[in-house]
């Protein structure tokens, strides 16, 4: 007995839509695309604005705490930004793919929280630009694993960047605007072009 040829095409189509449909959820689940482009702006604008103001210090504990200010701005800039585009993409930051950057991400970010304590007691204020962005640098390539290809590039960047405020210290605050302000909105404009904000 012959199959009918029009329920063996309707067979097909639906096996093709329903692979099409794994396929996609395959991919959505190994990359985390919640990486937020214009939160990452925003981040490098705070930067752009605290590297003078930081630069202007002659007290290092005053340099310090203007870096730090910064940096907490923008990290809850950059986590709130996360959370609304994983929350408009329907993914979950901490399911997934989006748990696995988060983890890979953060243990550099700690281990940066732990040098900076060291340093700043041992008077090493110099050091902290090119640890800080080596550090970050780490981190968005551990978290870029799982997430858009620009986002490895962009640590990659960070790591070069680093890498120059290490051995040359006194460009720290410039080396600071160029990474955390310069890549940041540069790369931030390309991921919200690319990938939706």
């Amino acid at each position: 007995m012959n199959p009918d040829p029009e329920h063996a095409r309707a067979l097909h189509s639906r096996a093709y839509d329903n692979l099409r449909y794994i396929r996609d959820a395959m991919e959505r689940a190994s990359e985390f695309t919640a990486v937020p482009g214009l939160g990452g702006i925003l981040m490098g604008v705070i930067a752009l604005a605290a590297a003078p103001i930081a630069a202007a210090q002659s007290n290092p504990g005053d340099w310090l705490g203007v870096w730090l200010i910064a940096a907490v701005a923008a990290t809850a800039t950059g986590a709130f930004a996360m959370a609304r585009k994983a929350k408009r993409a329907g993914a979950p930051v901490l399911s997934g793919a989006g748990r696995r950057f988060v983890l890979s991400f953060a243990v550099p970010l700690v281990v940066g929280g732990a040098l900076t304590l060291g340093l700043v007691r041992a008077g090493s204020f110099g050091l902290l630009p090119g640890v800080w962005l080596l550090l970050y640098g780490t981190a968005v390539v551990a978290g870029g694993a799982f997430s858009v290809a620009a986002v490895p590039v962009m640590g990659a960047g960070f790591l070069g960047v680093g890498l120059v405020a290490v051995l040359f210290p006194g460009m720290g605050d410039v080396c600071m605007a160029a990474g955390f302000g310069g890549l940041q909105i540069g790369f931030g404009i390309l991921i919200a072009r690319r990938h939706g904000g």
